[in-house]
């Protein structure tokens, strides 16, 4: 495996941890303050959206990487 593709496969498991974080919102995390600092700048609903976005990029990205 070369270098590429073990970063697009980490990419892969950090992309379904932040849905994780989005889906479930765990208290531990969700309570943290870089996390409300986003709540503060974008809303609950707005926050939950940004998680699905980067995380959607981050398994796009990460897909990519694996096939290349």
């Amino acid at each position: 495996m070369n270098g590429l593709a073990f970063l697009g496969l980490v990419l892969v498991i950090y992309a379904v941890l932040v849905f994780f974080i989005a889906a479930k919102k765990p208290n531990s995390i969700w309570k943290m303050k870089k996390i409300q600092m986003f709540i503060n700048a974008l809303g609950e609903k707005g926050t939950v959206i940004f998680f699905y976005i980067w995380g959607a990029i981050a398994l796009g990205f990460g897909i990519w990487l694996l096939v290349r």
